[in-house]
């Protein structure tokens, strides 16, 4: 398990992280989530011993990292997978790393195996595409079979079947009882891998929840439905809107979204009315909806982004939107 306590770094007069207090079991995926500048890899250096915190503790199984006896058999991390001696090979990168720390040689071509390199392991590092040295990396990070596993965008410049291989590889090392704690931008992703969800704006703690909770509560439902007949369309909207909250956006060839509304409400009331569905589907709030709707106020670098139109019936300017930053 990883454990932050009051965890702070300042850069001068910047905050980077505030006082972060949680803690990272073992047995699931933590998803680490941010805007740019949040700090989420100052948080990573932290717990690495890369960074010294400027107050709070960062612990590992109740050590901080630098007090660990053999680091690499109990965490493995992989924050920046170009770090390495372009000059030396797959197997020779790795081979250094186990040997200085007790590694017997096979498991080297073990795990050089396991993330798909064994062919290209004596080729020198530098001539690796974005992918392979993912891949490379992850190998380190396996290297020393740890329980508790620390991944800075490993899906970046991965192809989808190395994504998809990511994150089976990731879920069943969480299945096997380590902690997992993985950082990303790819939001759909991300929903598919964690299932505890971690998000920090400015440094600061915004969300520690459960996936399904923080979908089910972070984001409002909503209602697609498809009505052929372009009166009843109009009668549902507009009644539609009348609903405690609701915001209609009206779509094209008859279909259209209701904000804020549950597919059972809205067959209530189409039923009530006499409107003929061909279509109602409830739709899933996405965790890229949830994330925008907690970092709203915490994008340090970002632009203004239209969402959608709702129509407000019964108005002199039917048209009103609404904006969050990215």
């Amino acid at each position: 398990m990883i454990t932050l306590r009051g965890l702070t770094k300042r850069y001068g007069e910047t905050l980077a992280v505030d006082g972060l207090t949680l803690d990272i079991k073992a047995g699931r995926v933590t998803g680490f989530l941010g805007p740019n500048g949040a700090g989420k890899s100052t948080t990573m250096r932290m717990i690495l011993g890369l960074d010294h915190p400027t107050g709070g503790d960062a612990l590992i199984g109740g050590r901080r990292y630098a007090s660990l006896r053999h680091p690499i058999r109990e965490v493995g991390s992989l924050l920046d997978a170009k770090s390495l001696h372009p000059a030396r090979s797959a197997r020779g990168h790795l081979l250094a790393q186990a040997r200085s720390n007790g590694i017997p040689a096979r498991r080297v071509d073990e795990v050089l195996e396991s993330v798909g390199l064994a062919k290209a392991a004596r080729r020198r590092a530098g001539e690796f595409s974005l992918g392979m040295h993912q891949r490379l990396g992850i190998a380190g990070a396996l290297l020393g079979d740890p329980a508790v596993l620390i991944f800075d965008e490993p899906v970046n410049g991965l192809d989808p079947d190395g994504v998809r291989w990511v994150r089976e590889l990731v879920r069943a090392r969480a299945a096997e009882g380590r902690t997992v704690l993985l950082s990303s931008h790819l939001m759909s992703e991300m929903q598919l891998t964690a299932d505890q969800l971690v998000v920090i704006g400015k440094g600061r703690l915004l969300a520690d929840q459960p996936m399904e909770w923080l979908l089910a509560n972070a984001a409002e439902p909503s209602v697609r439905v498809y009505v052929p007949d372009p009166e009843d369309r109009e009668t549902l909207l507009r009644h539609a809107a009348e609903l405690p909250g609701a915001r209609v956006e009206p779509g094209a060839e008859g279909r259209a979204v209701i904000r804020n509304s549950t597919a059972a409400e809205v067959g209530d009331l189409a039923h009530r009315l006499g409107v003929r569905l061909h279509e109602l589907h409830a739709e899933s709030a996405s965790l890229e909806e949830a994330y925008m709707e907690l970092t709203a106020r915490s994008v340090e670098y970002g632009t203004s982004v239209e969402y959608g139109t709702s129509v407000e019936y019964g108005t002199q300017d039917p048209r009103s939107t609404r904006k969050a930053g990215v």
